[in-house]
């Protein structure tokens, strides 16, 4: 079907708009900042570098869970599955891209990246420049119908997140304790734990194919406390990203030396 400035019922126009407001502005907002996330994650899964501060536990969530030779023997939680890596491969190789299709997949950031990279359309009311549109309905696209499994898994991968919290609680030489640090990744582990669960495909599961809510009492609570988070979705999405940052970014800092970590116990 054509689209754009050839999609039919469209009036009969050069402008590409009639908008007078600065429709451009968030979508290239999204663009920067999506771009500058992009750039520090790859930068940082990369270098293999300052990732686990060892005597407080703190693990990077961009190196969780680290389970190659590589890792420091205090960091590998769950074994060592694999032998050395090269330098450039991201040590959490076997996360990282299930966590990147739940990402990729999100209802919310299609919407956020085919506006902000593809021009899918820009803006309400703005024309897209693209000749024809398929949907979602070949490849690469087609793949956006694997959310509800990506889902699962990032399910999965936020145990392994809220497992490198409480071992943050058992520093090295101590049973119990805590710093700052350990109530960053805490914050951290909570906001994705609320974004994921605020997922479409989550709010779904636990309210789907019912006739009745009322026959299901338990399954309504879930619903409408996914329902609640289900509504702010965009934000929590762009919430976690920036503590997914800051928390690698302060436990890059520990490890690398640059300051120590303050400590309430022990």
């Amino acid at each position: 079907m054509p689209v754009g400035t050839n999609a039919p019922g469209r009036a009969a126009i050069p402008q590409r708009t009639l908008r007078t407001d600065p429709w451009w502005r968030a979508p290239l907002i999204t663009f920067v900042l999506l771009s500058a996330w992009v750039l520090y994650a790859l930068v940082r899964t990369v270098s293999q570098r300052a990732y686990f501060a060892g005597p407080e536990h703190y693990l990077s969530p961009f190196t969780s869970p680290c389970v190659t030779a590589s890792c420091p023997s205090g960091a590998r939680d769950f074994g060592t599955w694999f032998g050395h890596f090269p330098p450039f491969i991201p040590l959490a190789l076997i996360t990282l891209p299930f966590l990147l299709g739940f990402r990729l997949t999100c209802y919310y950031y299609r919407r956020a990246y085919y506006r902000a990279f593809w021009q899918s359309p820009p803006a309400c009311a703005v024309a897209e420049p693209h000749g024809k549109y398929t949907g979602e309905t070949r490849f690469p696209l087609i793949l956006q119908n694997l959310h509800r499994y990506f889902f699962l898994a990032a399910g999965v991968i936020s145990l392994v997140n809220t497992w490198d919290v409480v071992q943050a609680f058992r520093p090295e030489g101590h049973s119990f304790g805590f710093g700052l640090g350990t109530i960053i990744m805490l914050a951290n582990v909570v906001l994705l734990w609320a974004y994921t669960l605020s997922c479409h495909s989550c709010r779904h599961i636990v309210g789907g194919r019912l006739r009745n809510f009322s026959a299901h009492p338990l399954r309504y609570r879930a619903w409408g406390f996914v329902s609640k988070l289900n509504a702010k979705h965009m934000q929590l999405a762009w919430t976690t990203l920036a503590t997914l940052m800051i928390t690698d970014a302060y436990i890059a800092l520990v490890s690398s030396g640059a300051f120590g970590d303050p400590r309430f116990l022990n």
